[in-house]
């Protein structure tokens, strides 16, 4: 079921800058026991929405791992992201007119701060497990941090403490290429659409590996060309990957949420990186992806060494970044010793 929960009041960014309300889409799966301690938060990557179902099925859904027989799963649709909450589509109480480039870049923590107001609308005091990949790896550390009692466990999934140099390189290069295109600042929702097909298609080479493209998109394969100037499948699948998503986002959104990215840092303000990481609570499993060229392992290995107690499991996949979303078998058995064998362990204690 997805939901909207509106807040009223004065929101202050960490730039300074104010909004007199927001509003989150969110979706929800299962339902919240009598105990509230079955809740599962998953936190979504770059340009999906709040419904897990739909971009990672293997993991969730009717007898899933996550299953909402078992768990109340809740996932929420960042701010920015033009899929029901606040964004630059939505419009500007103060203008009667959407935002467009006037909206405002949400940090990683101004997102999680708009989580907190939700959470305490909805009564929960506890979630049993918050995962996130990518970005959303981001969200559940920032929070884990800023709430260190909240999570009992967190599954932090080919993410990192910091964005690096190179991370916000490859943002500022998908940046450039939306600049480029002289609409982008139209007002109008399909503004700047060739700017963001150049975009994705330079985020793909970030998502991806050699070897994924090795497989999927040979030079031999057989495809339909999509213009007369199409030769090759790997050409036709980053010219389709680009239609695809300007069929479906928005190009304000992308342009903010990678400038989201950019901010994420967990030891601002905070005493470092390190004095952030340590103050984290829950048990941790972090999860990396052995070929991921945007998020290397060993910003994974950064994590495990400095969140206390915390294990690491490194996946093996041709796909890249992408294998958080395509390596769920994988994760699924990595959830279930992390989670389920644990707690049939502290049973067995307590019946002993």
């Amino acid at each position: 079921m997805t939901s909207t929960f509106q807040y009223n009041q004065l929101f202050t960014l960490e730039s300074g800058e104010s909004l007199p309300g927001f509003h989150l889409a969110y979706t929800t799966h299962g339902k919240l026991n009598a105990a509230k301690d079955n809740v599962v938060w998953i936190f979504h990557a770059l340009t999906a929405n709040s419904n897990p179902v739909e971009w990672w099925p293997g993991l969730v859904g009717e007898g899933k791992y996550l299953d909402p027989a078992k768990y109340f799963i809740i996932c929420v649709n960042k701010p920015g992201s033009p899929y029901g909450s606040i964004s630059p589509i939505s419009r500007n109480p103060l203008t009667g007119r959407p935002y467009y480039n006037e909206f405002p870049v949400f940090t990683i923590r101004d997102m999680v701060r708009t989580y907190q107001h939700l959470k305490n609308h909805l009564g929960i005091t506890k979630v049993f497990v918050g995962l996130g990949g990518s970005t959303g790896g981001m969200q559940l550390l920032e929070w884990a941090i800023e709430e260190p009692e909240l999570f009992e466990h967190i599954v932090p999934i080919a993410t990192n403490a910091v964005l690096s140099p190179w991370g916000i390189a490859y943002n500022t290069s998908q940046r450039m290429a939306i600049e480029a295109d002289p609409s982008w600042l139209v007002q109008r929702p399909d503004a700047g659409q060739k700017g963001l097909a150049a975009a994705r298609s330079i985020a793909l080479l970030s998502y991806r590996h050699y070897n994924g493209y090795s497989i999927t998109q040979r030079r031999d394969k057989a495809f339909v060309a999509m213009s007369q100037e199409t030769v090759y499948a790997a050409d036709n699948y980053q010219r389709y990957q680009g239609i695809k998503l300007v069929n479906r986002f928005n190009v304000i959104s992308y342009y903010r949420l990678s400038q989201s990215m950019d901010s994420h840092d967990t030891g601002r303000n905070r005493g470092g990186v390190k004095a952030a990481l340590a103050s984290i609570k829950a048990k941790t499993l972090v999860i990396g992806i052995q070929s991921d060229l945007l998020y290397p392992i060993s910003e994974q290995e950064f994590l495990q060494q400095h969140i206390p107690g915390a294990e690491l499991l490194t996946i093996t996949s041709e796909f890249g970044h992408d294998g958080f979303l395509l390596e769920y078998e994988k994760i699924e058995t990595a959830l279930v010793k992390f989670i389920d064998e644990r707690k049939l362990s502290h049973l067995k204690i307590v019946n002993d």
